[in-house]
Order: structure tokens, then C-alpha cells, then sequence
């Protein structure tokens, strides 16, 4: 029996980009890799509300500073991946969590530009994110990319089918980039939250939220953002390296009930 191997549990010091990460999963996100002891960038399109997280984390003694990033933008894509690896010394993880509500008829006149817009920002920018941290990923002793899908990517609600499209893509492209990536150590996972509470769910009321947490999931109630991300953090950790190609479910059951 060959002897046992000490692998790490710890980030600190490691750089993370978080995309989407003023509010909600991307905020807790950001937090959570800080209090871990990782470098983080806080990047959003809501640029007040990234230095907001950014300066929380540095008052809390971590370590973060804020960037404006809109996803849709390649050139300014480019432009915060290098300046964050600049700023930090380097990029060890990505994690693409940006991402809109798009709820809209097959039929309906605004359905092209609802289509165009959550494939642009939910699927093509992962790609265009991860090509730019490449060469930084590459150079990392640690190397992870986690994408944020959705349960949408595993199963389907009427009138989002642009969404659940861009959500299915980032589950694919996952599993493709995992295989294509593998033989360099970067591991590449995907999370597919379910019923999680962000901004983008604060319009359902506190009594439709239990009645259908009730009803679909097998824990009986909606998630914490910083549920979903200390399952993020798992996928980054260094002894997580043979994990990848992983699209995991953290929906309190919701995949796993029939009725």
C-alpha cells in the first residue's frame, strides 16, 4: 500500500476572479474565498456595487479590490483579466457566476433581443473570460474554473427557454473544456444552483417561496447564497484535483424528487 498523500484544504493566498459578484451567489462567493484567506476580484457590471464587496472584505481583513466588468465586452474582458493578474501577482481560479433573468414567449416580439442578450452575457462570455485567464491559469500550481449554471440547465421551466438554453450550453462546454483541459491540471466544474436566495428571486413573495419549496424540493426550503458558495470553494480547493467535468446540483433536492 503506498503511503498517503497530504494534500491541501486551504486557498490562501490564491487568486480568485469573480464574475457577477456585487450581490447575491457572486457576493457570497467573494466573501466566503476572503475569508479563506484568498486574493479576490470583485468584478461586476455594477461597478459601485463591486467596490461595496470589495470594501467589505477589506474591512473584514481580507484581501479584494473591485473592477468593472461587463461580461458583453470582450476587449474589456481582456483589459480586467490582465490588470487582476497584475494587481495580484497572478490567477489561479475563475469563477463565471454573471448572469440575468430572462423570461420571455417563443412568440413574442422582444424574444430576439431576449435571446441575443442571456446567450451574450450567461454562455459566450464563460469562453471569452476563460481564453483571456488562460495564460495566467496555466501558470497557476492550482488551476480552477467553476461555472454557474442553473437546475434550468437540467431541466425546464416555461418562458425561459432563453435562459435555460445559455444554462444548458455552460453545462456542456464544461464537460468539453474539462476534457480538453485536463491534461494541464486545470480542472473545470459546473454548479447548477436551484431555488437560491438573491435579488433575482426577492420579487416571490416569503409565502409562494414555501409553498413551492415545499412542494419541490426534498429539503422543504429555498438556499443561502453562501450555500452554493462553500460548494464553489470545495471545487477550488487544491486536494479537489480530480475533480473535473463535475455539473452538480445544489438545489436541496429539487433534481432528485419526482413529485
Amino acid at each position: 500500500m503506498s503511503e498517503s498523500r497530504e494534500l491541501s484544504r486551504s486557498v490562501k493566498g490564491l487568486t480568485v476572479l469573480v464574475t457577477g459578484a456585487a450581490s447575491g451567489m457572486g457576493r457570497a462567493t467573494a466573501r466566503v474565498f476572503a475569508s479563506e484567506g484568498a486574493n479576490v476580484a470583485v468584478t461586476d457590471y455594477d461597478e459601485h456595487g463591486a467596490l461595496s464587496v470589495a470594501k467589505e472584505i477589506v474591512a473584514s481583513g481580507g484581501a479584494a479590490k473591485a473592477w468593472k466588468l461587463d461580461v458583453v465586452d470582450g476587449g474589456e474582458i481582456k483589459h480586467v483579466v490582465s490588470a487582476v493578474a497584475a494587481h495580484f501577482g497572478g490567477l489561479d481560479i475563475v469563477v463565471n457566476n454573471a448572469g440575468i433573468s430572462v423570461r420571455v414567449a417563443i412568440d413574442d416580439e422582444a424574444y430576439e433581443d431576449a435571446w441575443a442578450k442571456g446567450i451574450a452575457v450567461m454562455l459566450t462570455a464563460h469562453p471569452r473570460i476563460i481564453r483571456a485567464a488562460l495564460p495566467h491559469l496555466r501558470k497557476s500550481k492550482s488551476p480552477r474554473i467553476v461555472n454557474i449554471a442553473s437546475t434550468e440547465a437540467l431541466g425546464a421551466t416555461a418562458l425561459h427557454s432563453p435562459y435555460s438554453a445559455a444554462k444548458g450550453g455552460v453545462a456542456s462546454l464544461t464537460r468539453s473544456l474539462a476534457v480538453e483541459l485536463g491534461r494541464e491540471g486545470i480542472t473545470v466544474n459546473c454548479i447548477c444552483p436551484g431555488p437560491i436566495r438573491t435579488a433575482i428571486t426577492d420579487r416571490i413573495s416569503e409565502e409562494h417561496k414555501t409553498i413551492y419549496a415545499k412542494r419541490r424540493t426534498a429539503l422543504g426550503r429555498y438556499g443561502d447564497p453562501e450555500e452554493v458558495a462553500h460548494m464553489t470553494l470545495s471545487l477550488c480547493l487544491p486536494a479537489a484535483s480530480f475533480l473535473t467535468g463535475a455539473v452538480i446540483p445544489v438545489d436541496g433536492g429539487l433534481m432528485a424528487r419526482n413529485a
